[in-house]
């Protein structure tokens, strides 16, 4: 664990309990929703290549007008 979230920790065991739970439930939702995206993201790397040559395609048109 690393010193910052040791004392993260450390400044929640001070607040009431109920805080805490609602700190705890606010980390807990980040991480599931991180976890979400990276697994939809390693599903899909062939559409984000895509997406992104057709951003990069836009772009540059974009900027070849000015």
């Amino acid at each position: 664990m690393t010193e910052l979230l040791e004392y993260a920790i450390a400044r929640l065991q001070a607040l009431p309990e109920s805080e805490q739970d609602e700190i705890a439930s606010m980390i807990l939702e980040e991480i599931e929703d991180d976890r979400r995206w990276d697994e939809a993201f390693s599903r899909s790397p062939d559409i984000l290549a895509k997406l992104a040559a057709i951003a990069m395609i836009e772009y540059r048109a974009e900027n070849s007008r000015t």
